[in-house]
């Protein structure tokens, strides 16, 4: 049984926007980092990944970049967009290297955990 969507809102209140189909991210695999009640590491920011961030992720035990065929991940390379935890985005925040973020394709839950100034001060563009 597949767990029931929240509303697709972005943090900007609007509809949310897809992240990224290439590579095909999100909890529900759809492009678009919506989210549930069973999403336990709420993987509602949609992040653009940098070379520090994916070196940062990998050294705090969570490998993003080697492809992991059998999961069918291909691995994540810079300029990447990728449906992130909000707790992981916060910790690389706090460290220094948090990756930009897409605030129309991050998912208004990410608020529970991360708050909006935060997220604006690391908004690409």
């Amino acid at each position: 049984m597949t767990p029931e969507k929240d509303p697709s809102l972005n943090v900007l209140g609007e509809t949310l926007q897809p992240c990224s189909t290439d590579p095909m991210t999100g909890f529900f695999r759809n492009g678009a980092c919506d989210t549930c009640r069973e999403d336990q590491g709420s993987h509602t920011i949609c992040a653009v990944m940098t070379d520090e961030f994916l070196a940062f992720s990998k050294y705090v035990g969570n490998d993003l970049s080697t492809p992991r065929p059998e999961f069918g991940f291909p691995g994540l390379k810079a300029g990447d967009n990728w449906c992130l935890c909000a707790g992981r985005f916060l910790q690389g925040h706090d460290e220094g290297c948090a990756p930009k973020v897409r605030l129309g394709a991050t998912h208004r839950r990410a608020l529970e955990i991360v708050s909006l100034e935060v997220l604006r001060e690391n908004a690409e563009g």
